[in-house]
């Protein structure tokens, strides 16, 4: 059976000619040219992947994502202009799966799919009975929940995974490269400041209100998590 593809892009010229890529490719396309319609059509099911821009009529596309983020983890890929590490950030903590910035190539936008339906296909999948613990934090992995001190500390999927991993690999300091494949995903095309961006987020999250150092600056190679 074909792998469905919704493409959310309101730029006809840019939305034919991926479709007219995709399908030479094998994929299955649908096209919408407005947030609310997409998101309608996201909703009723039945897509692999979704294509979706951030500059929409109706409903922008971190909206859209947020919206179907509430009952659906379909993979979702940006197609965007925008290009700075913020932007970047607020779709990949609003649900997005990866990122692309317009114009692309096709050969780098057909990678990004294949990671991303590879990532949702279920092959790889970590035990998640593990609660990682330091100090008063706990971090349980089943629930993907953080707690210090029995306080509740809300983090996005990707600060949520950074933080386990180097807790997973204490006094083992980690590249920004290690953490962005580990994070993001092995085939990621972006920038390693992402993963700073990650770093301070959790930060003002754990060690300015808990007055703790958690998360560990070494300068010129990357991050790490000592004992206590």
């Amino acid at each position: 059976m074909a792998v469905r593809v919704l493409i959310v892009e309101d730029e006809e010229q840019i939305a034919r000619f991926t479709e007219l890529e995709l399908k030479h490719e094998g994929y299955e396309v649908s096209k919408a040219k407005d947030g609310r319609t997409g998101l309608s059509m996201a909703e009723e099911g039945g897509y692999d992947i979704i294509l979706l821009d951030i500059m929409l009529p109706e409903l922008n596309g971190l909206e859209v994502l947020r919206r179907l983020r509430k009952t659906s983890d379909v993979p979702v890929i940006m197609l965007t202009a925008r290009d700075s590490v913020m932007d970047k950030v607020s779709g990949l903590d609003s649900g997005a799966d990866d990122y692309v910035t317009k114009p692309f190539a096709i050969e780098e936008l057909l990678a990004r799919i294949r990671v991303a339906l590879k990532k949702h296909s279920g092959v790889e999948k970590e035990d998640d009975s593990t609660v990682l613990s330091y100090g008063l934090l706990k971090v349980n992995t089943a629930a993907y929940s953080v707690t210090y001190d029995g306080n509740p500390i809300e983090l996005s999927k990707r600060e949520f995974d950074l933080l386990s991993i180097l807790l997973q690999n204490r006094n083992i300091v980690l590249s920004r490269d290690t953490l962005l494949g580990k994070v993001c995903g092995y085939d990621y095309f972006g920038e390693t400041n992402v993963i700073d961006v990650y770093v301070r987020h959790v930060r003002s999250k754990i060690d300015e209100p808990y007055g703790i150092t958690l998360i560990q600056t070494v300068r010129g190679v990357g991050y790490v998590i000592k004992d206590e």
